[in-house]
């Protein structure tokens, strides 16, 4: 399989789009701060620390992607402002922000244990991320196989064609 992997190209990945759009750190703490309820600019800043020009990028970044759109609110005698709200695009990285936290409870947590648990609302249970195939198999790492999908390019270079033919040349000799 390594062998095969050589050959694609790696240019159209999507982890690498998503990691352009969440690749920031403060990028998964906005959206962290926007699960858990936190909307409004100056409460977001209070919380997290972010400086207020990264703030306002990062938000516009995540409106831009279409992770959050701005909704009007105006409290009495203020001014209209605007909150984030989750999209169903930002919705739908719920269960990767799970996955972080579970695997920075598991690795980075202080002694004391993890600074919050997420638990399901009708039986208290804590939340974790499963991998299932769509059969609804539980697997482990070890048990997944990357394939090659329908988006998939091949490496089309000279020097990718290259490249590659020593890698392989290099593994047929050891």
């Amino acid at each position: 399989m390594r062998a095969e992997a050589l050959t694609w190209s790696a240019e159209n990945c999507t982890i690498g789009r998503a990691m352009e759009v969440l690749g920031e750190k403060w990028t998964v703490v906005v959206l962290r701060e926007v699960f858990v309820g936190i909307r409004r600019f100056d409460d977001m800043r209070v919380r997290t620390q972010i400086p207020r020009q990264v703030l306002t990028n990062r938000l516009a970044t995540l409106v831009e992607h279409g992770l959050l759109r701005r909704e009007p609110y105006q409290e009495p005698g203020a001014r209209v402002r605007e909150e984030y709200r989750l999209t169903q695009k930002g919705l739908d990285l719920y269960p990767v922000l799970v996955a972080l936290r579970d695997w920075g409870d598991r690795y980075l947590a202080d002694p004391d244990g993890p600074p919050m648990i997420t638990t399901h609302r009708d039986c208290g249970e804590v939340v974790h991320v499963e991998l299932r195939c769509e059969a609804g198999h539980e697997l482990v790492v070890r048990e997944v196989i990357p394939r090659p999908g329908p988006g998939i390019r091949p490496l089309t270079t000279p020097q990718d064609r290259h490249d590659h033919e020593l890698t392989v040349a290099k593994q047929r000799r050891s």
